[in-house]
């Protein structure tokens, strides 16, 4: 009856991988390039073991835990705060795809029409965007 939406954005919000998983099934169980998002030991070896780096921040219960547990506790992971503010990227190409009102009510009850629904509303989110700025200036 529901679902989830999964994806990786761009630096400026906009949508690149999208993947729908029944409402009801685990996180976890998506691909690793999804995984950045989820804080499990788990996930954070899997990440590791493929050379990806991830931005996960722990949770106070477990840096509580650790910490009760002393030298047996292990090394706290690795956490960049500067990389882990741009994480609201997602959230900003969460809100672009709301503003489609067929993305944010899921009138369509078949997952193929609403991932349809969702790459149509994505596609006109890029071709409505401004072009990226380049760095250098051209001088004429």
């Amino acid at each position: 009856m529901t679902t989830k939406v999964h994806l990786l954005a761009e630096g400026r919000g906009r949508s690149l991988v999208k993947r729908l998983t029944a409402g009801q099934a685990a996180d976890t169980k998506e691909p690793v390039a999804l995984l950045e998002a989820y804080g499990s030991k788990a996930n954070r070896r899997s990440l590791r073991a493929r050379g990806i780096p991830h931005t996960i921040p722990e949770r106070a219960d477990v840096r509580a835990n650790r910490a009760r547990k002393g030298s047996r506790g292990g090394q706290p992971p690795n956490f960049n705060a500067a990389r882990y503010k741009d994480r609201n990227q997602v959230e900003r190409a969460f809100n672009r795809l709301k503003q489609f009102r067929a993305v944010a009510t899921r009138y369509d009850k078949l997952k193929c029409r609403y991932q349809a629904t969702i790459t149509v509303a994505s596609i006109v989110i890029w071709l409505r965007a401004k072009p990226d700025r380049t760095t250098s200036r051209s001088v004429r």
